[in-house]
């Protein structure tokens, strides 16, 4: 089974996030950038990074180049998860090289279609 780190500050969105993509994938939670990094720097490598990007100590954008840092994890890809719907943010993660770019709130359909196509992509 594919694995996935998601991670945000908000308890309720790690639930419901959790509950649409554990039908098919294995879910992993963070809440915080700080906690994500932990992990990955412990050896858990997932298929794919949820990331939020309005968190609290270690926002998303420092969490992903921390992230990146990680010569293990530059493959991984990482998807911002925010509730940040800018143009200016989506080029900010379109430069970065991120995956992608979901805003919440989010469908539930439209969200395990992006990922499902993500991760098939890196397979």
């Amino acid at each position: 089974m594919k694995k996935i780190l998601l991670v945000d500050d908000n308890e309720m969105q790690l639930t419901i996030v959790s509950n649409v993509l554990n039908q098919k994938y294995e879910i992993t939670t963070a809440e915080s950038g700080k906690e994500a990094v932990g992990y990955l720097s412990k050896g858990y490598i997932p298929n794919l990074i949820l990331l939020d990007i309005l968190m609290p100590e270690m926002d998303g954008w420092e969490t992903y180049s921390l992230i990146k840092g990680l010569s293990l994890l530059r493959d991984v890809p990482i998807v911002f998860f925010t509730s940040l719907d800018t143009e200016k943010d989506k080029e900010r993660a379109s430069r970065l090289g991120a995956a992608g770019f979901i805003t919440k709130p989010f469908d539930a359909k439209e969200l395990m279609y992006n990922v499902d196509s993500i991760i098939e992509k890196r397979a």
